[in-house]
């Protein structure tokens, strides 16, 4: 089992920067690839940001691409999303989730989630 808690949401005006970070316990934290997805109340949880177990290889969604950047540190299990330059459509809930080895871009290849973390953007 690993155990996932996620920090760092918050109110932001468009334009601004929130940096989020997700803590894992349990098994060993460096054997997975971890993910951002994020969701708003009535669709589905859509995929942000993931990398890779040695945090050599990174992929992102193209709305975020440029904008976002995830990393990790394996030393401190765990896993961070620095969002800059935020927009209105980029609130949401934000998850961070842990999955086998390799880059997923769907939630049915994670097999662990956080609760969860709001980002509010106002314009």
């Amino acid at each position: 089992q690993v155990q996932l808690v996620e920090a760092g949401g918050g109110l932001v005006q468009a334009g601004g920067s929130l940096r989020l970070s997700c803590a894992a316990s349990g098994r060993t934290f460096s054997s997975y690839a971890m993910a951002w997805f994020r969701q708003v109340p009535g669709k589905e949880r859509e995929f942000v940001a993931a990398v890779s177990w040695t945090g050599g290889t990174t992929s992102y969604a193209d709305s975020v691409k440029g904008r976002f950047t995830i990393s990790r540190d394996n030393a401190k299990n765990t896993v961070y999303l620095q969002m800059n330059s935020l927009k209105p459509e980029d609130t949401a809930v934000y998850y961070c989730a842990a999955g086998a080895p390799g880059i997923y871009y769907s939630r049915h290849n994670y097999d662990y989630w956080g609760q969860g973390t709001q980002v509010t953007v106002s314009s």
